[in-house]
């Protein structure tokens, strides 16, 4: 009996360009043995939906699009079947996970690196009630990194982020939050902050910071005291972008869980997408729990 796939994908992501590999994503799949359910995204959430209702009936799930579609199958994994194989095909315009991975962002590379694939155990966050696949952030830059044009970035790399939060230095709320890891408690206001797994911020490999492991059951953290003027905030910029500089406006440490309180609502972004408001907020790394089949000369070091 063939093995069953289901291929998850989003037509809108990176322009649509994914119906041009389709027929030949689908044959890669069909030649390495698989049985190939096809399902294209009807809104938000449908591809979570749809990964809970096949779940128990195939042997391996891959999704192709933006982060945000990865974080919506992850989550409907997590819920269901957390062991079930996962395929990652990238076609969005940031890619941050995949990039962190090595994933090609040729759809076809990235088909034959699943058929072929191993098995890497890659940690999840769990977000209160939800999992995310790589980041979890709130504040003054949570935006930034995915709305400065690409090739601003590219061009500017720093300054970039520069000119676009320093549009909003003088806009940006503060929130008075009560941060506790491990044996570690901030109670203070803070503009901006990003539990990370990953390699790659909006585009930018150094913003989660040095050493990051995937699979160490660890985040990397970095929370934003609140900059004055627009010196500090360019210090701040600064140090998030340049993992060798320091601030004292940037606490950056690594944990395994969080528990944060705030005085007010907090918006939260997860894996680039918009996760909900919040008072109080457990974070918590799931360790090795994504099972993701990567090309083994890709497996991280």
């Amino acid at each position: 009996m063939k093995r069953k796939l289901l291929f998850i994908y989003n037509p809108r992501s990176g322009r649509g360009m994914i119906r041009y590999k389709l027929s030949e994503i689908i044959d890669i799949f069909t030649k390495a043995g698989f049985e190939v359910i096809v399902h294209p995204t009807q809104e938000a959430l449908d591809a979570g939906r749809t990964v809970m209702e096949y779940a128990d009936s195939i042997d391996l799930v891959v999704a192709s699009g933006g982060d945000g579609t990865l974080d919506e199958v992850v989550d409907g994994l997590m819920k269901v079947r957390p062991q079930l194989p996962i395929g990652y095909i990238p076609t969005g315009s940031t890619n941050d996970f995949g990039a962190s991975l090595g994933i090609s962002t040729d759809p076809l590379r990235a088909a034959e690196d699943i058929a072929e694939g191993k098995i890497f155990p890659c940690d999840v966050g769990s977000f209160n009630y939800k999992s995310f696949v790589y980041i979890a952030a709130f504040g003054l830059f949570t935006d930034v990194a995915y709305q400065t044009d690409q090739t601003l970035k590219n061009t500017l790399g720093y300054g970039a982020y520069l000119i676009e939060a320093g549009k909003r230095i003088f806009k940006v709320p503060n929130y008075h939050l009560k941060v506790t890891a491990d044996d570690r408690t901030l109670d203070h206001d803070f503009v901006y902050g990003m539990i990370t797994n990953s390699r790659s911020v909006g585009g930018m490999r150094n913003l989660p910071g040095e050493n990051v492991d995937l699979s160490d059951g660890l985040f990397e953290v970095r929370l934003v005291y609140p900059p004055g003027n627009p010196i500090e905030l360019s210090e701040v910029i600064g140090t998030l972008l340049n993992p060798k500089q320091n601030s004292p406006l940037v606490e950056t440490f690594k944990t395994h869980a969080l528990h944060i309180e705030s005085d007010e609502d907090v918006a939260w972004t997860l894996d680039g997408e918009y996760g909900g408001t919040y008072h109080v907020v457990d974070i918590t790394n799931q360790k090795q729990a994504l099972h993701i089949l990567l090309h083994q000369d890709n497996f991280p070091g």
